[in-house]
Order: C-alpha cells, then structure tokens, then sequence
C-alpha cells in the first residue's frame, strides 16, 4: 500500500525570514492523523534568508538529519561539533540526554534550502553526537547509496534506530528498485523534479508511506533528487 502526502498538504507557515512546510505535526502544526511514520517523526522543509536561522536551542532523546539543497548551513553545539554543510554533505546529530545547537544560514545573501529529519531513536539517554560527511551526488546519481544507518555500512553515518536512510539523484526515465523484507516498512520524500513510484506520480514536496509492499521501483519522470528511508 502506497499512501501519498502531497506537498500541499503539509503545515505551511511563512514568518518572513523563514518558510517552512511540515510533512508532520510539528511546532504550532497539529494534525493528529500526520504524528509521524514508524520512527520517522519529523520532516521539515526550510527555506531561509541570508543571515538568518536557530539560536542556541535545546533538544533530547532525537536523532537529528539534516540534508542541504541550496546554500550553506552553518552549525554548532554544546558537543563540540561545528561545521558548513553544504549540498551533497549530510549531517547527523544524536541529542540524546541533551544538547543545544545553533543553525543559521552561512550567506547574508543567499538563501538557504534543507531538509531537516527526526527520527525516534530505539533508547533515551543516548551520548550526545554530531558526525558530518560528504556524500558527492556523481556518486548518488543513477543509484541507491545509503547515507544513515544504524551500523554505519558502506561509509554512512551512524544513528541510534533500525533505519536506513537513502540519497539518490536520477537522471529523466532513470529507474532505481529497493526490495522490502517482509515487515519493513519505506518512505519515499522528493526534493526535486518527478517520479514514479510503482507507477504513482510524485513531485516535489510529495512523500509517499509504504507498507505491505515487496519492491519498490523509483522512475525520474524528470531529473529528480530524493530521500529514501526503509524503517522497521
């Protein structure tokens, strides 16, 4: 089964120097029937204007994603980490038994385009954690690479839940499949262009919740960048 969130479905809120569209109930958004999916909690999309962003600001007991389109983010945080992340770069953070962190846009002018992602993690009280790393998209192009799990395989980051998360930039009428064991569960999220999923169009914005399903085959209706997750 294959249930589709369409981008205008999402939480939108435009406080001028950000515009955010929330996949589920977040902050002021509240739609008891869109809590989350599986581990998935959060899923936000932000546009941000140059010289702007999140103050020293406290979280607990999450793993935190962060996925950058256009622009540059500039992080730091009460474990140390601090960095720029910039397109084809992932950055993961386990706040944990607690952390503050500050995100702001790296550009006074440029604006900044991200995905931010929470997912539950399988205990609290974790060790806080910041790792970041470079994922090119020659790399991710044409193909499934695994950015975030939960045992670090094939260079990804690390984080704390039965997750794996999926990047992956397809050229138009490219195709990707993943095949899902028996109990999994997937999410599809597009970040850019169009696709298929099994047959079913998604644009950008769109998400899509998958269950009951043995395969997955993702077609760029055209040039298309997403995030893949397969959850237990």
């Amino acid at each position: 089964m294959i249930q589709i969130r369409k981008a205008g479905e999402r939480g939108h809120f435009d406080h001028g120097w950000l515009n955010t569209n929330h996949t589920f109930s977040f902050a002021s958004y509240y739609d008891p029937k869109q809590m989350g999916f599986r581990s998935l909690r959060v899923i936000n999309e932000d546009w941000v204007d140059g010289g702007q962003g999140f103050g020293m600001h406290p979280h607990k007991d999450m793993e935190i994603i962060t996925y950058v389109l256009e622009g540059a983010i500039a992080h730091k945080d009460t474990t140390g980490g601090e960095g720029i992340l910039k397109p084809g770069e992932v950055q993961t953070m386990t706040a944990g038994k607690g952390l503050f962190h500050s995100e702001f846009n790296a550009s006074d002018k440029d604006r900044l385009h991200l995905y931010q992602i929470w997912i539950v993690p399988e205990k609290a009280g974790l060790t806080p954690a910041y790792a970041q790393k470079e994922f090119p998209e020659a790399e991710r192009e044409g193909k499934l690479v695994p950015v975030v799990t939960r045992d670090g395989r094939d260079g990804s980051l690390k984080i704390h839940q039965d997750a794996t998360l999926y990047a992956s930039t397809l050229k138009q009428g490219d195709e990707v499949k993943l095949d899902l064991k028996p109990g999994r569960y997937a999410w599809l999220q597009v970040a850019r262009g169009s696709v298929a999923l099994n047959g079913q169009a998604l644009s950008a914005g769109d998400g899509a919740a998958v269950s009951n399903e043995q395969a997955l085959a993702i077609t760029a209706e055209s040039p298309a960048e997403f995030l893949l997750f397969d959850l237990a």
